[in-house]
């Protein structure tokens, strides 16, 4: 086969966050190690991530959002596949993507939005759905980048007990809905000793975060976006995050992790992580704010968690079981594949 020519059509701003850029980009990553020629159509307003795909030579395109835009685009660029990743398309982009004889592979959590592409990927863990083209479900397809993969360890976390642990927490690239000082907060609100580091996604935020007050054996440190952020994950004794892509990351990393549910896209897949022991639950960050037994049962886990080695190790090696960090490459192959024997439906 020629050269595979490979679209990525995702957003990525201070509104819809940067969690589809980022698992494009991932498969952005497989495809260029295996030769492909691959191009992000979309809209990028944060900085550090338009940096990354500068770093890796991928051009951006503006970003088509009309089902005639697509398919011009795609003949434009000469493109085999067009990999849609967005919740604001036209869904009907996808039928005529295949329509034109480009392959599609629509990227969804759990709602198809009525598409009808060739490939579906639902990375989430337990996702089960029923679609008209073929299904890549679950966590064993899970997108993840270089720098993800290369911090992975060999095996999961020990028990460790610590007198005064590490905690990373982060909220997306962008902190949309402002978590970080939410959490913040009651992590500091157990009393425990720690050494809290904070990725602050909007400069705003670390107003808030610095008025926060300290306790005995406490220390608090707003950061910017890293790209360092798989070593601070991997260092940290504990990770406080959102329910959102980022999860897959913390469990290919073995991270003991404590997530919020942050926006309701991300309710089922929070439930379903926290039902089977992948992280723990802290709630949705609606209550957080405002419920006094959200509260209070979130601060109760919190303190479990820094205090309780053994705990944080079962995570660990929960977390670590469930993603094994090869799911870009099945995707990949379930890509080249259907290329390869014509999948392509000859729609009417």
């Amino acid at each position: 086969m020629s050269t595979v020519r490979v679209g990525l059509r995702c957003d990525a701003d201070p509104q819809r966050g940067v969690g589809h850029l980022v698992r494009c980009l991932a498969l952005g990553e497989e495809l260029l190690a295996r030769g492909a020629t691959v191009e992000v159509f979309g809209t990028v307003t944060v900085g550090w991530a338009a940096g990354h795909l500068a770093a890796r030579g991928i051009p951006l395109r503006p970003g088509p959002d009309t089902p005639d835009g697509l398919v011009s685009a795609a003949r434009r660029h000469d493109l085999d596949v067009l990999v849609l990743d967005s919740y604001d398309l036209d869904p009907a982009g996808a039928h005529a993507l295949r329509r034109a004889g480009v392959l599609t592979l629509a990227v969804v959590d759990g709602d198809t939005r009525g598409q009808d592409a060739d490939l579906f990927l639902d990375q989430n863990f337990g996702a089960d759905m029923v679609t008209s083209g073929r299904l890549l479900a679950g966590s064993a397809y899970a997108l993840l980048r270089d720098s993800v993969l290369a911090a992975r360890p060999a095996t999961p976390r020990p028990a460790r007990q610590v007198d005064r642990p590490s905690v990373l927490a982060f909220f997306g690239g962008t902190d949309a809905a402002a978590a970080a000082p939410v959490l913040a907060e009651l992590l500091l609100a157990t009393g425990r000793p720690m050494t809290l580091t904070v990725v602050v996604g909007r400069p705003e935020v670390t107003g808030r975060l610095t008025a926060l007050t300290t306790g005995p054996g406490q220390s608090l440190r707003p950061v910017p976006p890293t790209g360092a952020l798989p070593e601070m994950i991997a260092a940290a004794d504990l990770v406080v995050s959102a329910a959102g892509t980022s999860t897959w990351e913390l469990c290919c990393l073995g991270a003991p992790s404590a997530l919020v549910c942050v926006v309701d896209n991300q309710r089922e897949s929070y439930r379903r992580v926290a039902a089977a022991g992948l992280a723990a639950g802290l709630g949705e960050l609606p209550d957080l704010r405002t419920d006094d037994t959200t509260r209070t049962a979130a601060l109760r886990t919190l303190d479990e968690l820094l205090t309780s080695g053994v705990h944080r190790a079962a995570l660990s090696a929960r977390a670590h079981a469930a993603v094994d960090g090869r799911g870009r490459g099945r995707v990949v192959d379930a890509m080249l594949d259907a290329l390869d024997h014509q999948w392509i439906a000859q729609v009417p």
